[in-house]
């Protein structure tokens, strides 16, 4: 049954993998929240957690939300603060395993449920989905996955916050996912919570978008803001998010109080922003959500009211998140000093093509970046570049070759004494090769995935 509460506190702590290690903590204990809600994952992440889980049959999960449940689960079973977090990867089982054991060792047996969603993993359906027709075709070229079908590393569906609402109706109070949304983490619990309907479209929007802006951690309360980012008070005590909804689906964005960082108008205006393609049309699993109806309104210090969404029915089709090996590639860089830096750097660039040229090495793609000089805006066409203190030659291949990849990272160190002068910042040693993972999106009809939920006891 849902609670029918008519308010409640949900906390961002986590905006992807390798965020503010303290974030999760500093929400626990910082003030009243119901909810705690951990986003580890990107499109890149699920590739690097299944090879881990290639070397390591228990791996493939964010191993440092482990340690954090051992730090925080005390608190949120005394205060029953809920977590709702896709720390679990590519094995949520072996994620959730890992969290029962650390909660038996805190002495919470019997105390506490653990809510365990699967079922977006497909990496060993792709045959038997192919050989009957649902081809999986890469959205932005249209080819079918059966051209990479070789390489292909991790496949996952997006699941929506149903399974989330399942758990939290089972008595979970730690629900730990694979790929879900990231804003089915923070509308899951707005379902159970409000008992809002499965086809009330416009309160799933406005859930939906409340997990759309706390998604990204501090991005909308100070960090990386372009809006008067000078001064935003005290970042380095930034206070991460929360979104305290109401059950007429209207929301309040704000941070616990005596944290640094700013809630306001223009911050929650730029996370809005972030990933958006057609604002008419934020698909979801859960529903489509219109970002022209978004209403923000000042609701006093470090508060912005959202309100007046408006949503329309959920598509047929899940999207999915397909990894594969795409090659590789090799990074070397060296820095040159004052004076003519940039002359140096650009002479060193022609020096090291010749060099590569000569010994007959082939990539699909060479890039050559000045940084200080060129890398982020490009040099005005026919403007003598200026006489930097210092820049960086950073050049970079990528090809199938893995030879010829090798043989390159050979060819930066010599530059030093046998290029232009007065070059440095070679101390990381010799580039590595690295293997390319190349992101494939991908629609599959919703009757496909059929997710499980299962309630393990501590």
């Amino acid at each position: 049954m849902f609670g029918m509460k008519q308010k409640i506190r949900v906390a961002a702590g986590q905006g992807f993998w390798g965020d503010l290690p303290d974030a999760p903590v500093r929400q626990i204990e910082g003030g009243p929240i119901d909810y705690l809600m951990l986003d580890y994952l990107a499109e890149v992440t699920m590739s690097i957690m299944q090879k881990q889980k290639t070397r390591d049959r228990a791996a493939g999960y964010a191993r440092d939300f482990v340690p954090l449940m051992k730090r925080i689960l005390p608190t949120c079973v005394e205060r029953n603060i809920k977590v709702t977090a896709n720390a679990g990867g590519v094995n949520v089982k072996a994620c959730a395993a890992a969290v029962r054991e650390v909660a038996r060792e805190l002495g919470l047996a019997g105390k506490l449920k653990i809510g365990i969603v699967t079922g977006d993993d497909i990496l060993d359906r792709i045959d038997e989905l192919i050989s009957r027709g649902i081809e999986l075709h890469n959205m932005d070229t249209g080819e079918p996955l059966s051209t990479v079908r070789d390489r292909i590393q991790s496949a996952n569906a997006y699941l929506g916050a149903a399974p989330i609402v399942e758990a939290l109706a089972q008595g979970a109070q730690v629900i730990i996912t694979g790929r879900v949304t990231d804003t089915g983490l923070t509308l899951g619990p707005l379902i159970h919570e409000f008992g809002w309907a499965n086809d009330d479209w416009d309160r799933l929007a406005a859930g939906t978008i409340a997990g759309h802006i706390i998604e990204c951690g501090a991005q909308c309360s100070g960090g990386n803001c372009q809006y008067e980012w000078q001064s935003i008070p005290d970042l380095a005590n930034v206070g991460f998010p929360i979104a305290e909804a109401s059950a007429d689906a209207t929301f309040v964005i704000t941070k616990h109080d005596g944290t640094g960082g700013r809630v306001n108008v223009p911050s929650v205006t730029e996370q809005l922003l972030y990933e958006m393609g057609d604002p008419h049309e934020y698909i979801t699993p859960d529903c489509v959500a219109d970002f022209t109806t978004i209403h923000l309104g000042d609701d006093g210090p470090d508060r912005v009211r959202v309100f007046g969404i408006k949503g329309r029915p959920a598509t047929d089709s899940l999207k999915v998140s397909i990894s594969y090996s795409a090659g590789f590639k090799a990074v070397g860089t060296l820095v040159y000093a004052w004076p003519h830096a940039y002359a140096k750097a650009k002479m060193a660039d022609k020096i090291l093509r010749a060099r590569l040229d000569r010994l007959g090495l082939r990539f699909d793609q060479i890039l050559t970046e000045f940084v200080g000089a060129n890398a982020t805006h490009g040099l005005l066409a026919g403007a003598p570049p200026p006489d930097l203190a210092e820049v960086q030659l950073r050049v970079g291949v990528r090809g199938n070759d893995r030879a010829a990849i090798e043989r390159f990272t050979k060819e930066i160190a010599p530059l030093i004494l046998t290029g232009p002068p007065a070059v440095t910042g070679f101390a990381g040693g010799r580039p590595k090769v690295e293997e390319i993972v190349a992101y494939w999106p991908a629609l599959i009809p919703k009757a496909e995935i059929q997710s499980l939920v299962e309630i393990i006891e501590v």
